[in-house]
């Protein structure tokens, strides 16, 4: 078998994007991840795309204004997981003037990149509706653009659009050895599930393992990388805490901040933190501690205190943060490193944002380039002008792709529907297929999950276990028991043995 192009370890926001981009030039691209993808660090995020407005403060110019950049061309290209969310900022008299909070949205709004978005402006808490969930003390704040992203969709709907690319996406598939022989990598693989081995050769190797890059780097390829800082991020969820649709940023008298952002239309999302990370980023978990700063940070601004007992869920991952020296973890730098070794080219990349993950494959690809045979397919820069699976209809018209496709299928419950289109996009009529009445979309394994959904995300979306479809491509976990759960588990283990096909 002809060796691929280019072979990638790592599944998350990183390597998907830089699958994506290199099988739409028309390279062979061969795309691994021990786990599902996204399991890491990239569905662990606080599910923004924005430009960092606390970057600004640490004169990363140049990052901001990337991500700035980046926010309409991502919402443009994934307008179902991706929409416009308006931030509420109050002004705390005893934290930073309002003065400077002004000069930071003004130089935000005007960095770049946003045409779309609504500007900033001047809020009197007092008589806006933002204002009534804050205590007293906070009369006055701002109100800013940025845009919220099911992150975990976003990395599936990559991976998805290089396979249909012509890309080889294993996930499940652990990388155990890469080394250099006859001027091309050879890669030993072992099945997660069947512990068989197989290889693979390509003419390049990107090592895109996100916290475990260093470990890979190590013990697989047996190369160096730079220094890695492993920071911790927590988040938590709680039952809604105010009634509109806005978020709130919060400022924090450790220099941080802290966002509440509505989540899946009964929850608030809370984070997030930064500690210095040391071990295994599977074991990664939220501490005592981290609850206790998210629930007391909050409740310095809300009129309802947060009280650790009103979590529902939490998560953490770790951030492979490039190691800039920062006496702080919160001060370190999230801009990305990559790092060109040897031939053939070993690709190593650290840090980033999931703003900036498609502007990161193009500087991948850009330096692999010397390295590949000459592209046969797009032309760089494709990536910001097509869709992400799903995506092929315009930002402001999801309201009339929810009244198009409730007209087709009238017998799909409007709460779900909105559900499917706001996860599937225009792909939801693959989902339904050829179903005419509710009934036939199978069984319903809680929530609103019917059989035909398991179907499409075992088939096209390489979900192989409950957790990959009630936490990652979706978050109906939300919404579930344990048991539910547990049926779940048992009817992905039924199909797959009644011959449900899993996604190539």
């Amino acid at each position: 078998m002809d060796p691929f192009d280019l072979a990638i370890i790592g599944g998350g926001i990183n390597g998907s994007g830089i699958a994506r981009d290199a099988a739409g030039r028309g390279w062979r691209v061969f795309l691994c991840d021990r786990g599902d993808l996204g399991g890491g660090t990239s569905s662990a995020s606080t599910k923004l795309i924005h430009g960092g407005l606390r970057y600004l403060e640490h004169h990363e110019f140049r990052l901001v204004r990337a991500a700035l950049t980046e926010r309409e061309v991502l919402w443009r290209i994934a307008p179902h997981i991706i929409r416009p969310l308006r931030f509420v900022l109050p002004h705390h008299q005893q934290l930073r003037p309002a003065w400077l909070l002004r000069l930071g949205l003004f130089l935000y709004d005007h960095l770049g990149g946003r045409d779309r978005l609504p500007p900033t402006r001047t809020l009197r808490l007092a008589d806006d509706p933002a204002g009534a969930a804050l205590k007293p003390a906070f009369t006055r704040g701002f109100a800013y653009s940025d845009c919220w992203v099911d992150d975990s969709r976003l990395v599936v709907l990559n991976a998805r659009d290089a396979a249909d690319r012509g890309a080889t996406v294993a996930p499940c598939s652990e990388c155990v050895s890469a080394d250099r022989a006859d001027g091309l990598w050879h890669l030993t693989l072992r099945d997660a599930e069947t512990g068989r081995t197989w290889t693979v050769r390509a003419r390049a190797l990107v090592n895109a393992a996100g916290p475990w890059v260093a470990e890979v780097a190590a013990s697989v390829i047996r190369a160096a990388v730079p220094a890695v800082r492993l920071v911790q991020g927590s988040h938590i969820v709680v039952p809604r805490l105010y009634g509109h649709d806005s978020a709130y940023i919060f400022q924090n008298a450790d220099g941080r901040v802290l966002f509440l952002i509505p989540c899946e239309r009964d929850f608030t999302l809370i984070g997030t933190t930064d500690r210095d990370y040391c071990g295994d980023p599977s074991e990664a978990r939220i501490s005592a501690a981290e609850i206790d700063y998210l629930c007391r940070s909050a409740s310095g601004y809300l009129r309802r205190p947060v009280t650790p007992d009103a979590v529902v869920w939490s998560y953490a991952g770790v951030r492979p943060l490039a190691d800039d020296g920062s006496p702080a973890p919160a001060q370190a730098t999230r801009d990305y490193v990559l790092h060109l070794d040897g031939a053939p080219p070993l690709l190593s990349v650290l840090g980033g944002k999931i703003t900036t993950y498609r502007r990161l494959a193009e500087a991948a690809l850009s330096l692999l380039r010397p390295h590949l045979p000459a592209a046969s397919g797009e032309a760089a820069g494709w990536t910001g002008r097509a869709p992400l699976p799903g995506g092929d209809f315009p930002v402001d018209g999801f309201e009339a792709l929810l009244a198009a496709t409730a007209a087709r299928f009238p017998f799909v419950p409007p709460t779900t529907l909105r559900r499917l289109l706001r996860a599937y996009g225009t792909r939801t009529v693959q989902l339904v297929g050829t179903a005419t009445c509710y009934a036939d979309m199978g069984p319903v394994h809680g929530a609103d999950l019917t059989e035909a959904e398991l179907r499409y995300l075992m088939q096209v979306e390489w979900a192989r276990t409950a957790a990959d479809v009630v936490w990652r491509r979706s978050k109906l976990g939300l919404r579930l028991t344990d048991a539910e759960v547990a049926g779940i588990d048992a009817a992905m283990r039924r199909m797959a043995r009644d011959g449900v096909a899993a996604a190539v």
